[in-house]
């Protein structure tokens, strides 16, 4: 918690802590009353001056109010085994005070208990409300990266098809983290960043989960667009904050999507060259390359648009490899159907190869959702199996 809030609660703890003993104290009738002998005592109850005595438990004292109107007597009272003959003689009503009702202590104790009780709700409601993620004011510099520890992908290089260069060299990324010791052996250098290029929808995200799912390290995956903000310096610590983590938890990969949204042309934004997203991308030059190494941690990028980037990105010691992730050729397109037709029904007339050959041009989203639409045309036909009609309408 905030070292201020903390400091702010530990004050007001100690102020009701005050207040409640000064109540307690000043509240105790005997801190107010005036004190007798215990021979003037008896000449008042004879004079019947006094018509009720309070006396304590263990008969050690005695109060009763001033005949004067001057508040309250307290007498200390000696082993006089006659005491009460003599008030009940003289019409005094006696009244026996509980033991406890002197304790200073446990009034204030009981002044203290529902005060005590709202600072520590009220403390523990501030903490979660900071460490939620709805109090973004105290946490605009954090990172927001999806974090897995053990990833659960549920996507292996087996459902990734059509794009088989592109599996290669990632599944040689995925061999270095495994197996580090075989290539530094020799004298190589893991990869610090690979930078998947390629239209939309041809699978570069499922490139990065299927990574991810083999090498069974930790996975850190994040948007271009959540390193942005408009408060000055947020990004920059947030790429900070990323970097810290994918340290701590080395060998990793990080996985930035889309990353042109940050990582744009220094100098062609409205702001010029002091600019919040400008600020960002040179964080990220220097966490990928600069003076301090980042061992163990690989970082994937994808994007759509690599000729904005910027030259300082692309250079080899930040993205040493570039995969270009295009779209399927007619082998490449048979694959993917083929991986996307488990767990349909098709029937007999349904011909893969032929919608590999009407496809030209699709890519691996594309068959996804074609195969998708056929099987959702089936079922609003109330049909068991999915026929090449339901195929042909989807296309």
């Amino acid at each position: 918690m905030n070292k201020r809030w903390r400091n702010a609660g530990l004050y007001a703890l100690l102020v009701v802590v005050v207040i409640a003993l000064a109540t307690a104290i000043f509240d105790n009738p005997g801190q107010e009353s005036q004190s007798w002998r215990y021979s003037r005592f008896l000449n008042a109850v004879e004079n019947n001056q006094v018509e009720q005595v309070r006396i304590s438990s263990d008969r050690s004292r005695a109060q009763f109010t001033d005949p004067q109107g001057n508040g309250q007597v307290v007498v200390n009272l000696p082993n006089d085994p006659e005491l009460i003959n003599i008030l009940e003689d003289n019409n005094v009503d006696i009244v026996v005070l509980p033991q406890s009702d002197d304790s200073v202590w446990v009034r204030a104790f009981s002044t203290l208990l529902i005060p005590i009780l709202l600072l520590v709700v009220l403390f523990f409601v501030l903490r979660r409300a900071q460490s939620g993620p709805g109090n973004q004011a105290m946490n605009f510099g954090k990172s927001k990266a999806r974090v897995q520890m053990e990833p659960q992908t549920q996507v292996t290089f087996g459902d990734v098809a059509g794009i088989e260069q592109a599996k290669l060299e990632l599944t040689e990324v995925v061999d270095f983290l495994k197996n580090a010791d075989r290539f530094t052996a020799i004298g190589a250098k893991i990869p610090k960043g690979v930078l998947l290029v390629g239209p939309p929808g041809t699978g570069k995200t499922l490139l990065a989960k299927a990574v991810a799912g083999e090498a069974g390290v930790p996975f850190f995956s994040i948007s271009g667009s959540e390193f942005v903000e408009m408060f000055v310096g947020v990004g920059a610590s947030r790429v900070r904050d990323l970097f810290e983590q994918a340290k701590s938890n080395a060998p990793c990969i990080v996985f930035i999507d889309e990353i042109d949204a940050v990582g744009r042309q220094r100098g062609a934004g409205l702001g010029g060259g002091n600019d919040e997203r400008e600020q960002t991308l040179n964080q990220l030059l220097t966490e990928m390359d600069g003076f301090e190494g980042n061992t163990g941690i690989i970082i994937i990028a994808a994007t759509n648009r690599p000729d904005v980037l910027d030259q300082a990105l692309l250079r080899p010691g930040r993205f040493d490899r570039q995969v270009v992730v295009d779209r399927p050729d007619y082998a490449g397109r048979l694959e993917i159907l083929r991986v996307h037709a488990r767990g349909k029904t098709f029937s007999q007339d349904v011909d893969l190869e032929k919608i590999a050959r009407r496809t030209p041009g699709f890519t691996g989203a594309d068959l996804s959702n074609l195969l998708n639409e056929a099987a959702i045309l089936a079922a609003r036909r109330n049909l068991t199996e999915i026929s090449m009609d339901e195929v042909n309408d989807a296309i």
